[in-house]
């Protein structure tokens, strides 16, 4: 890492993987609301929803009116989880333009998560990727349980290659490493991204990272320091997963966003307004922010 100046692009995840564990829905004007204040920030990638079936996920019902409630020509993408082609086409249908897949790296997750086998799921993606290929669409993939699983316990590296490989090959620009269940470790982080390396550019990986430990940030600084420069963070560290029970939301973005301006690495994002959409987003779900960063800031202002 150069002392400063290095560039680095925050994907925004609280839409979807922010939202899909709380409680209680919250309906599509708020979504579409909460997106609309994240744009005003400087990010230029915010994760805005996922079509896959309200039984499952019924905080994502509504994703197709979201997606297309928003202005797609404002230099900011806005990529929608499917799983498979029937969750494509209806995310074709809305406008999408960003489409991503979700596989994970261990069996027993890959099973409760999508009710299929790592295999089985990779296969239900090919026409996916195909199809997005075809279609000019940028295509993202992502690993889930990276480094433990809720069900298996550790997850191999060499597990986590395979399925990273593969979407590779089927197309995904990007591929978005998640520590679902937060067990990570700065060692941990170091020796799977010096497997992954040895075969995927480092310029195509992305961090994921949930704080159930409080070891996000320092897996993140790991990472940076591999060469990562993509990391995905959700606004107050909302989130979690419906499938792994007791996993803490993503990284606060605000957390990243302090770490990253102390480190002089740039982002085009501005903290403050970050804070603020945190503080809105938390009020409609009516509890504080997880982000020990946004509680700090927070204080400080009103010490002021």
């Amino acid at each position: 890492m150069t002392a400063g100046g290095d560039a680095v692009t925050l994907v925004e995840m609280a839409p979807r993987d922010g939202l899909q564990n709380e409680a209680t829905p919250l309906t599509p004007d708020i979504r579409i609301e909460l997106i609309q204040r994240l744009a005003s920030t400087g990010l230029t990638q915010i994760e805005a929803g996922a079509f896959v079936s309200p039984k499952w996920v019924p905080q994502m019902a509504g994703s197709d009116t979201v997606l297309a409630s928003l202005q797609h020509d404002a230099g900011i993408r806005y990529p929608v989880l499917v799983p498979n082609m029937k969750g494509f086409e209806a995310a074709q249908a809305a406008g999408a333009r960003d489409v991503s897949v979700f596989a994970a790296a261990s069996e027993s997750f890959s099973r409760k998560n999508i009710n299929c086998s790592i295999a089985e799921s990779l296969e239900r993606f090919r026409p996916v990727c195909e199809a997005a290929q075809a279609q000019g669409l940028r295509l993202r993939g992502y690993v889930s349980c990276v480094m433990g699983c809720p069900y298996e316990g550790p997850v191999d590296p060499e597990a986590v290659l395979a399925v990273s490989r593969e979407l590779f090959a089927m197309g995904c620009e990007e591929i978005s490493l998640g520590d679902t269940i937060g067990t990570g470790t700065p060692a941990a982080t170091r020796h799977l991204l010096a497997l992954l390396t040895q075969e995927l550019p480092v310029g195509r990986l992305a961090a994921h990272f949930h704080d159930t430990y409080g070891q996000a940030l320092a897996n993140l600084l790991v990472a940076l320091e591999a060469g990562v420069r993509v990391i995905d963070a959700s606004v107050a560290g909302l989130g979690g997963c419906p499938y792994a029970k007791g996993a803490s939301g993503n990284v606060g973005t605000e957390d990243v966003l302090y770490m990253l301006n102390g480190m002089g690495m740039t982002t085009g994002v501005d903290l403050d307004a970050i804070v603020d959409v945190g503080a809105w987003i938390c009020e409609q779900l009516g509890r504080p922010p997880a982000s020990k960063a946004a509680r700090a800031l927070a204080a400080r202002r009103q010490s002021t």
